[in-house]
């Protein structure tokens, strides 16, 4: 991991991304996708983690997080794991025509460490980035919002299903987040920031 992105300080939120090895777009497909959701709610539900936005694009998830409970290094290995675990199995037992060209890659992914033994789903480190200001959260949670719009999926934010865009435009989404208080000046610009304010 570089070593600006070593979390030092483990109580605080952080902006992560987890990407996918050699960005394999596993994330096209829905079921894969929502492996990532039912691993974001148990690890919310079970694992101490604050997750206050999220989005999941094609190979490489990007989130707002923060530890209540242990080490947030240790929530995101945690998480890592068992989600690569759990993809790793549908890709294998379930309906998959790239099955056998993305187990090649994720075993292969595997000579270069000796932490995994068959195969590696997620590229190592996290690329965290600590929170440190208000206007810096904002800015982040903006980025993860509009990763959908920059990408060409969808005109408008909260039409993502696989993003907290929607819990903060019409207060509901996919999977519980923890709501950020929406600040009283705009620090984002004012046409991204419109919807949130418009609330």
């Amino acid at each position: 991991m570089k070593e600006g992105y070593i979390i030092r300080e483990q109580g605080k939120a952080h902006f992560v991304t987890a990407t996918v090895v050699d960005w394999i777009d596993v994330f096209s497909r829905k079921s894969y996708r929502d492996c990532v959701i039912e691993c974001l709610d148990y690890c919310i539900k079970n694992k101490g983690m604050i997750l206050y936005g999220y989005v999941i694009m094609s190979n490489h998830i990007h989130m707002i997080i923060q530890s209540n409970v242990a080490e947030l290094s240790n929530l995101l290995r945690d998480f890592k794991k068992f989600s690569a675990k759990t993809i790793l199995e549908k890709i294998q037992n379930e309906p998959e025509s790239r099955r056998e060209w993305m187990l090649e890659r994720f075993k292969k992914a595997t000579e270069s460490h000796s932490r995994n033994k068959n195969y590696q789903f997620w590229q190592y480190g996290n690329h965290a980035e600590e929170i440190y200001t208000e206007h810096f959260l904002w800015s982040k949670l903006d980025y993860i919002h509009m990763n959908p719009i920059r990408a060409g999926i969808v005109s408008n934010i909260e039409d993502y299903i696989y993003s907290s865009a929607s819990n903060y435009v019409n207060g509901t989404g996919v999977i519980e987040v923890e709501l950020l208080e929406i600040p009283k000046v705009d620090v984002l610009k004012p046409s991204s920031f419109e919807k949130y304010i418009s609330q």
